[in-house]
């Protein structure tokens, strides 16, 4: 640490709040724009519940496949609703302010859902794959205690990371600058206003985030991979069809979503620009959590059927 940080360090106060510099600071677009999102976090919050409960509830729905769905809409909803509810509020107080603790606690939170989410959405490709490329073992190898150990370690391991990340980050010190330049509190937005070396913090983060993304994109990729060419063997069109169909809802799903991390991770630094990354951000904390369900329940039979069995017994139900 060099003479001109020591005096940083040492001159550096007690940060007790942060200040969010939110989506935008225009007066006329915070009620436009906490209406918008205001509707996009409520159908977030229905259609994941949804998602949850009907394939809690619906004993045909009771497959790996849903199971995995299940786990899918818990991560959804749960970054989304750390995020969403706050920045919010945000667009209608006059001082957009976070508390140090709520704001360690975010970004723990967060972080926990979001890893958890890419492990998840690769057991499904898995999932995927066993059905297609080995259906006469599916039973044996998807059992329950198979997919509770795939969803189990996705949890525990992002807790670790997520954890170890935040304690690391919020154990060095801030500068009299407590503003936070997005929407909530971000890693990146964070390390910006430090005044300790962050070399070591930002290899870290790199690191873990690369092999996350990385590690757990190439189990999607080998898995799509011999689903093509299990597809392709297939004699009847009818057949490749079935196969297929059985994998767009989720296949959408990965695109979507890693598009969108790879668009924000994969840029050079130079084409970043504040609105663009801006834009991106509350495209996978608040967009993607809404379009997962409907994904999944407008493109998928099974859910449809599963909605109408529910609502039909719940109409013959004795008042």
């Amino acid at each position: 640490m060099n003479h001109v940080e020591k005096h940083n360090h040492t001159a550096a106060t007690k940060v007790t709040e942060f200040i969010l510099m939110g989506i935008t600071d225009h007066p006329g677009l915070k009620a436009p724009l906490f209406a918008i999102f205001l509707v996009i976090y409520l159908v977030t919050v229905i259609g994941n519940l949804g998602m949850i409960f009907l394939t809690h509830l619906d004993s045909k729905l009771h497959t790996p496949m849903y199971f995995f769905l299940r786990h899918l809409s818990i991560t959804d909803l749960g970054y989304s609703t750390v995020i969403g509810p706050k920045m919010m509020v945000n667009f209608v107080v006059s001082k957009n302010t976070i508390s140090y603790n709520w704001c360690a606690t975010q970004l723990a939170t967060f972080e926990i859902f979001i890893i958890s989410e890419l492990f998840i959405l690769s057991a499904m490709a898995y999932d995927r794959y066993v059905a297609i490329c080995k259906p006469l073992l599916y039973v044996v190898i998807m059992a329950e205690k198979v997919c509770w150990v795939l969803v189990i370690i996705p949890y525990l391991y992002s807790t670790f990371v997520s954890l170890f990340l935040t304690i690391k980050l919020f154990t060095l010190s801030f500068c009299d600058s407590n503003i936070i330049s997005c929407f909530y509190c971000d890693c990146v937005s964070l390390i910006s206003i430090l005044c300790s070396d962050t070399h070591e913090l930002e290899l870290i983060i790199l690191i873990f985030s690369g092999c996350n993304l990385l590690s757990s994109l190439l189990i999607v990729l080998v898995s799509y991979m011999f689903i093509l060419v299990a597809i392709l063997r297939m004699n009847s069109a009818e057949g490749r069809y079935k196969a297929f169909s059985t994998c767009g809802s989720h296949l959408t799903v990965v695109l979507v979503f890693y598009g969108t991390l790879l668009f924000i991770y994969l840029q050079p630094k130079s084409s970043h620009t504040f609105d663009t990354d801006k834009m991106a951000s509350v495209f996978y904390t608040l967009v993607i959590p809404m379009l997962n369900p409907l994904i999944y329940s407008l493109r998928n039979k099974d859910v449809k059927d599963a909605l109408k069995r529910i609502l039909t017994n719940q109409r013959k139900m004795p008042t």
